[in-house]
């Protein structure tokens, strides 16, 4: 085993937050903003990377590291969290927004777990987090996630979040699912990941499900959410009070709107 060995538990149902157990200089590496609580004897540190043992020495070694995270969009730092006490610690990471934090035992996934650049949460320390290239140019184009995906790899546990419900599917060896780019969440790196057209012009312009459905051929197994982030945040702008458009006035949410700053003209 190369990766530390952690306990967790999670709690809550839609808002949840996964707590880890930590053993004497056990430690646990997370997206920065991630934490929500911890015992003493914790000791936080930010690092370059990601702090796995396949990193190359060095500063150009922990330079590409931080690299590869910049290129999926995500902070150049993350932070570690390791146990300096003598008993057993805790320390807990919360959900991003409403959803499921799904536990990936790595050893039993081939090593290997492709997920959305945003649906990391933490993992054991040893656990590489990368970018995985998307050879084929409809899946970079047009995938909802540009060219790269992260790729988790190792042999310990990582966290994944995901938005509402997740649902998990086993696909056989030449069973295909088409799902909306925006809920797949994460897969199994043996699974084949390509782009299909919706075809139909009245469809793809008025069916109001994008152009293109991501189409997955197993073997391996699927994990997709039922409510995507960028989903959840499209229909709270919608719904936000526009400048200069209509407040609802003489509504208690149009006096607040005013009492907290907008105009009334």
């Amino acid at each position: 085993m190369n990766n530390h060995e952690i306990d967790y538990i999670i709690h809550g149902d839609d808002m949840q937050f996964v707590e880890v157990e930590l053993d004497p200089q056990e430690t646990v590496i997370a997206e920065a903003g991630s934490l929500m609580m911890m015992e003493d004897h914790i000791q936080m540190e930010t690092i370059f990377g990601d702090g796995s043992e396949d990193e190359k020495p060095g500063l150009m070694g922990k330079l590409i590291g931080a690299g590869k995270r910049v290129i999926t969009g995500e902070s150049l730092f993350m932070t570690t969290f390791t146990n300096e006490g003598i008993g057993k610690k805790k320390v807990s990471f919360a959900s991003p927004y409403p959803g499921k934090i799904i536990p990936m035992d790595l050893s039993e996934k081939n090593g290997k777990i492709i997920c959305q650049k945003d649906a990391f949460l933490a993992a054991a320390k040893g656990v590489s987090v990368g970018v995985e290239f998307q050879r084929k140019i409809g899946v970079g184009f047009f995938g909802g996630e540009g060219f790269i995906m992260q790729k988790l790899e190792g042999d310990g546990m990582a966290f994944v979040h995901a938005g509402g419900t997740v649902h998990k599917k086993v696909l056989d060896v030449g069973e295909s699912l088409r799902v909306d780019t925006g809920c797949l969440v994460a897969m199994t790196g043996d699974v084949d990941y390509n782009i299909e057209y919706v075809g139909g012009i009245k469809t793809a312009l008025f069916g109001g499900e994008g152009l293109f459905f991501a189409t997955l051929r197993g073997p391996g197994t699927v994990w997709v959410q039922s409510l995507p982030f960028s989903r959840l945040a499209s229909r709270i702008f919608a719904a936000a009070p526009q400048r200069g458009g209509s407040k609802e006035e003489g509504s208690i949410a149009g006096g607040l709107f005013d009492l907290l700053g907008g105009d009334r003209r």
